[in-house]
């Protein structure tokens, strides 16, 4: 059973699909199908999906990827540690779950390397409701006082999506007017590919990145 009162009980959450959820026949529940593909997939991914169209659920890994968290895992075989970025799996590599856990293995802490107490980091999430809620679409980004740039999506995949590193890359160089954010956030989604409902994510995900870009930059 999952704890979702720990941190490491919130990175292992399950998809939260409705279709996933109440065991309707799909990819993640032994089918042969995905129902969301042509359903009621509004809140599904528009990045790396298939066969499955899932989004990760926790806001926690999205920071934790941007600041390049590693996760210490164990079990009575003994303990390793993986990088946050290794730790998920797309549905394509395994529909039976969404890490790299194995049976009997649990996590028992998230590790932070010295460079993520410095620079500059953000945060921000969207979400339907105003009150508590899981994200539309969330952003981290972090400056790093050497000056390297990480932004990382929550909402759009199947696990935390940072972007292309083409676009950090031109958003630590600095300097740029609205017209270069505005065109670094549209590259960023150019490998979108919305369901029939979840189009209007690639906006919300584009205002985001200008957003932040704006604040590392």
């Amino acid at each position: 059973m999952t704890d979702l009162g720990t941190l490491g009980g919130n990175l292992c959450q399950r998809p939260r699909c409705w279709y996933f959820r109440r065991g309707i026949s799909c990819h993640k529940n032994g089918g042969n199908s995905c129902p969301a593909r042509d359903g009621e997939n509004q809140y599904l991914a528009i990045i790396d999906g298939g066969p499955c169209f899932i989004v990760h659920p926790s806001d926690p890994a999205v920071a934790l990827t941007a600041l390049e968290a590693q996760i210490e895992i164990r079990s009575r075989r003994g303990d390793r540690v993986v990088a946050i970025e290794d730790f998920y799996v797309l549905p394509r590599e395994r529909l039976d779950h969404e890490t790299i856990l194995r049976p009997g293995e649990v996590v028992t802490a998230v590790l932070l390397p010295a460079a993520a107490s410095a620079g500059i980091q953000r945060y921000r999430k969207l979400m339907q409701r105003e009150a508590w809620d899981f994200a539309l679409v969330s952003i981290a980004g972090c400056r790093r006082a050497n000056g390297d740039v990480r932004i990382v999506l929550g909402g759009v995949a199947p696990r935390p999506w940072r972007v292309n590193s083409s676009v950090e890359e031109d958003v630590s160089s600095g300097g740029l007017d609205e017209e270069a954010i505005a065109t670094l956030a549209e590259r960023a989604l150019y490998d979108a590919e919305p369901l029939s409902k979840n189009g209007y994510k690639i906006g919300l995900a584009q205002a985001l990145i200008r957003d932040v870009i704006r604040d590392l930059g």
